[in-house]
């Protein structure tokens, strides 16, 4: 007794980040065992506990990277078991964990306080509770919208309305929660030529990718319409993350329509080569569903796709990268230091000095974690440069887009990727935090040394 007491004390004076961490890390840990049940596989399949782990962590950072053919694999009851897990991953643990404890009606603390906000990258205590159940609530009917509407639509691809209603229930939940996971062994290519339920899917994913923060705000913005209030002002963050977010898919889609109009494109017409160039901009935001064969594109269209990956989707939601808002006050940075100016103003407000420290430091720390991937599967792996830089952009941004190496991987860059994908999940600075000491006040200061740099 006395020993389960001292290791629950430990547990608990732990920080919020390790917290969170140590939270994502048991619920893999559980997923791990759970999907190799007999139970979940169809007849005469098995799991090996590394391949299983490495679905476990796919499903949790709602990544969709495999090393199985899923669809071979688990039966209906492991397709059910997968949905559940890429939607703890997807809305995030401390979200369902708030929607329990108010069922059972116990009391949310400063502690629990402190992991809402870790989870989902707040600056403030204040209203959480409120914000999460906002988020469940928006999610569940995105999904359940989306689902009725592919329903309909699935009824022509499937046999009977069972396995259209399921299909639709599966590919509603993993495009919301830009999971990348599909159960057609196929992924999205069954529909290339239907942009009706492609265009379904595109709003599905960019409004998981676009940032819980934003999808409450329009809501509040809606209901002082309704009401007819004067008063309602959007954020700073909501205008530049809504801004970059569709400025970087606009230019994505006509980056990768100029690169492939004379070549994958050449026999398409335009609107059809640039609805797949907008498909792609927006999958890379976090989606990993794809509609064509993506090992043809060219070189330099799969350099985009990985850019496009590594900067991934917006704060607070369900996709990874570096996110888009750090992206936007980097350039803001260096455009302003350029231009000989101490502060970066954007839109009639000025952004902090620690906001824009935070960004290089997870720029600088993300670019360090995949040159060192890239380093050390350069090694292990017997594939082409490019192959591993698009694995890896991929698993970082927990897109899921492949060039087809993710099952040919040594055990060793198995490992490289699960860590990848599970750092992508929960994002650079819970990373750091895992390293991180306890924070000390300088008791004295040297005279300060100017350094050449550049």
């Amino acid at each position: 007794m006395v020993t389960k007491k001292k290791k629950l004390t430990k547990i608990q004076q732990l920080s919020p980040v390790k917290l969170i961490v140590l939270s994502y890390a048991l619920a893999i840990l559980i997923s791990t065992f759970l999907l190799k049940g007999s139970i979940f596989l169809k007849p005469d399949q098995s799991l090996s506990l590394f391949d299983s782990l490495f679905t476990a962590i796919s499903a949790i950072s709602v990544t969709g990277l495999s090393v199985i053919p899923i669809d071979q694999v688990f039966n209906t009851a492991g397709y059910f078991v997968l949905s559940l897990l890429i939607q703890l991953g997807g809305i995030g643990i401390m979200t369902l964990g708030t929607a329990v404890y108010i069922i059972l009606r116990k009391k949310i603390g400063i502690r629990e306080r402190q992991l809402i906000s870790i989870d989902h990258n707040q600056s403030t205590l204040s209203g959480l509770v409120r914000l999460m159940l906002k988020i469940l609530q928006t999610i569940v009917i995105i999904e359940f919208i989306g689902m009725l509407i592919l329903f309909i639509c699935y009824l022509n691809y499937f046999s009977t309305w069972q396995e259209a209603l399921f299909q639709s229930y599966f590919a509603s939940i993993s495009a919301t929660t830009n999971a990348g996971i599909d159960i057609t062994g196929v992924s999205f290519i069954p529909f290339a030529n239907d942009y009706f339920v492609q265009t379904v899917h595109i709003i599905l994913m960019i409004l998981g990718a676009i940032g819980f923060p934003i999808l409450i705000e329009l809501q509040e913005w809606l209901f002082s319409k309704r009401k007819k209030e004067k008063s309602f002002y959007f954020s700073t963050f909501m205008k530049l993350n809504t801004l970059t977010y569709f400025l970087l898919v606009v230019f994505g889609a006509i980056l990768i329509f100029l690169l492939e109009w004379r070549q994958f494109f050449q026999n398409q017409s335009w609107y059809e080569g640039l609805f797949s160039s907008l498909f792609y901009s927006i999958t890379t935001r976090s989606g990993g569903l794809t509609t064509l064969n993506i090992q043809s594109f060219s070189t330099p269209t799969l350099m985009v796709l990985s850019i496009l990956m590594f900067i991934g989707a917006s704060p607070s939601s369900a996709g990874g990268g570096i996110r888009t808002t750090t992206f936007t006050i980097i350039l803001l940075a260096i455009y302003n230091y350029a231009k000989g100016r101490q502060s970066i103003k954007i839109f009639k407000r000025e952004i902090s000095q620690e906001d824009v420290i935070r960004s290089f430091i997870v720029v600088i720390t993300a670019i360090l974690l995949v040159l060192i991937s890239l380093f050390i599967l350069s090694i292990t792996e017997p594939f082409s440069n490019l192959e591993l830089f698009f694995e890896v952009f991929s698993a970082f941004g927990t897109t899921g887009l492949s060039l087809g190496i993710t099952p040919e991987l040594s055990p060793i860059g198995r490992i490289i990727i699960m860590i990848l994908m599970f750092v992508g999940r929960i994002g650079i600075f819970s990373f750091l935090f895992l390293i991180r000491g306890k924070p000390t006040k300088d008791l004295y200061h040297y005279p300060k040394a100017r350094m050449m740099i550049g």
